[in-house]
């Protein structure tokens, strides 16, 4: 049965292709504790979305699909998963299903479009970013500002206080994913900021060597 935080976020714009895609095959499946649904097999899919009718004969239809449900914030992708590769055999996050809680039924419940003083609250945010295996979990104010920024400018889109956290959240993993602006290393398949402490650390094991070397011939 559906908690009303899923039923909130499956009544704003999404297609009824999405709407089924989640009832009937990620949500009847999922592990309620780990939020985590069984490994997606695209035809599978395509079988019960097609019904009499075909209208899905694509992986990449079903991550549309998919796209569609992370948008309203009923599904998040896993750390190793980005929206234009194969999910096929693979598993998803329904986020509503892993935080669902008392201490965040008063944040399903908070619709607000973007302001400018917007904060991720912290405790949803360090639980959804361990969720979706982000490494390093501190974000600068740029970071912030740009996602602000960019909803400010979409004063039409309202989502609750628990969602905007989530979007945020997603908006970071794209970053980790993708580039950053400050000096940084790979960790996986992400990028975190380099500590300059280590890098000085290196410097100095170099220059020891080299003059140990120097006075040793």
């Amino acid at each position: 049965m559906l908690n009303q935080s899923e039923l909130n976020a499956l009544k704003q714009p999404v297609s009824n292709e999405a709407r089924v895609l989640y009832f009937m095959a990620l949500r009847i499946n999922v592990d309620e504790k780990s939020g985590t649904t069984s490994p997606l097999n695209y035809n599978q899919l395509k079988d019960l979305l097609n019904g009499k009718t075909e209208i899905i004969s694509l992986g990449r239809q079903i991550n549309a699909l998919i796209k569609e449900l992370v948008d309203i914030g009923l599904v998040n992708y896993t750390e190793q998963q980005q929206e234009n590769h194969s999910l096929n055999g693979k598993q998803l996050l329904l986020p509503l299903i892993a935080t669902q809680n008392n201490d965040y039924q008063n944040l399903h419940m908070q619709w607000q479009s973007m302001r400018a003083d917007w904060q991720p609250n912290s405790m949803l945010f360090n639980q959804l970013a361990s969720l979706v295996g982000i490494i390093e979990k501190a974000y600068s104010d740029d970071e912030l500002g740009e996602f602000i920024a960019y909803w400010l400018t979409r004063p039409e889109s309202n989502f609750t206080l628990f969602q905007w956290t989530q979007k945020f959240v997603q908006h970071l993993k794209k970053k980790r994913l993708a580039y950053g602006n400050k000096p940084q290393k790979r960790v996986g398949n992400q990028l975190v900021n380099s500590k300059a402490a280590v890098n000085a650390d290196d410097n100095a094991k170099r220059l020891v060597e080299k003059y140990s070397a120097k006075h040793q011939k």
